[in-house]
């Protein structure tokens, strides 16, 4: 590892012992806004109206990218650190995507917060490629909170004392597993499978940590983490991303110089091991092509279509309700809207100052005018007579 060094001792340790970190306030909520303004639109729901939210989870396509180095300084300084440092990391994970995960929970959970052991989408991620101990294309997982988020209300579930059996699963499998762990020797190997190993070792656990805090808030997970989506029982907007960071080269549980990352340490502690000698995987490295990417794909066009719309439609917030409709377009009826309510128009953003400062001058300046239109008419009328 270098020797600058970002993360204070009790903040390594802590990595080594449970696994994960969280970075409070490492980017603003002015910066979530920019990624996140049009979100509705993206989704096809309205904000204010909980009946178009028609799925619990979405895991959305990108249309952006923006670099986390200049977003979240903090956070990637602390990723480049707990993977030793940014010459090991692939640069093109440096840029971040607006692949937002929305997690709107359900009616028929809402108030009902379901256990971590029940919950049913358990999963180590990188359903992209087989997996080996030492694989470089998921060096570290990474959450960066978009909206606040309330115990109960969707973080993502955390196992860490799930780690050291991931762990030990793929150390006994140098031959590499599928994304749902399935032994290279083994049927099913090519399948895309159901969850059913991780869930099974949910079920097994105790110790669960959810990942909740303030927009802005980054989280920072050993890439062995078990983790799920968690019911939301409150029903507020969950907005979340999961940017994936790889490495240039594996991970190396025996170095001759010792300079291991505190990624690599914390799997050889969960191992038992100070050093992995001997160990090497013994088939190649393949990728994998999930039918989340297809899923993806075909939404990415949804998207557009309404992004499209959106632009054709365009509002003067200044002027113009803007109230989110059920079809993900803005409102285009004037401030005084009598469709929505007060506290809807208050939420829009983008306006240059709050709702009802503008809605006085717009009632004003109306008023003017129509008194104007009144004295004109009145003028006319002096005129024709005389």
């Amino acid at each position: 590892m270098g020797s600058t060094s970002v993360l204070s001792p009790e903040e390594k340790e802590h990595f080594l012992t449970h696994g994960w970190l969280k970075i409070s306030g490492a980017f603003t909520p002015e910066q979530a806004e920019t990624i996140t303004k049009n979100v509705w639109t993206r989704l096809g729901m309205s904000p204010t109206d909980k009946g178009t939210w028609n799925k619990v989870r979405i895991n959305m396509p990108h249309h952006m990218e923006f670099d986390a180095s200049e977003f979240a300084p903090r956070a990637w300084q602390a990723i480049c650190e707990l993977c030793g440092g940014e010459d090991r990391i692939n640069p093109a994970t440096k840029m971040w995507k607006d692949s937002l995960i929305v997690n709107l929970g359900s009616a028929e959970k809402e108030g009902k917060p379901v256990p971590p052991q029940e919950l049913n989408e358990w999963h180590v991620d990188g359903d992209f490629f087989v997996h080996y101990l030492d694989s470089p294309e998921q060096g570290l997982l990474v959450i960066p909170l978009f909206t606040d988020i309330l115990p109960s209300g969707g973080g993502t579930m955390i196992c860490p004392e799930a780690i050291p059996k991931v762990a030990k699963h793929l150390y006994d499998h140098p031959e590499g597993v599928s994304p749902r762990m399935t032994p290279r020797d083994e049927p099913g190997f090519k399948e895309e499978k159901d969850l059913a190993w991780f869930n099974a070792l949910a079920k097994e656990s105790t110790n669960f940590v959810e990942a909740h805090g303030k927009t802005g808030d980054v989280y920072l997970l050993h890439p062995l983490m078990l983790h799920a989506a968690s019911s939301n029982a409150l029903r507020n907007v969950r907005i979340i991303t999961n940017p994936p960071i790889s490495l240039k080269e594996p991970h190396v549980f025996n170095r001759e110089d010792g300079n291991y990352s505190l990624v690599e340490l914390t799997t050889m502690r969960a191992l038992g091991k100070d050093r992995l000698e001997g160990w090497k995987i013994t088939a190649p490295r393949e990728g994998v092509i999930p039918e989340r990417v297809r899923i993806q794909e075909r939404m990415k066009q949804e998207e557009l279509k309404r992004l499209e719309e959106l632009k054709k439609n365009a509002v003067d917030v200044e002027r113009q309700c803007g109230v989110i409709l059920p079809t993900g377009l803005p409102c285009t009826r004037s401030l005084a809207c009598k469709s929505h309510s007060m506290a809807a128009k208050r939420g829009v953003t983008g306006r240059s100052a709050p709702y009802d400062q503008l809605l006085q001058a717009y009632l004003k300046e109306n008023d003017e005018a129509k008194e104007k239109a009144e004295s004109n008419v009145s003028t006319k009328e002096v005129t024709t007579a005389a």
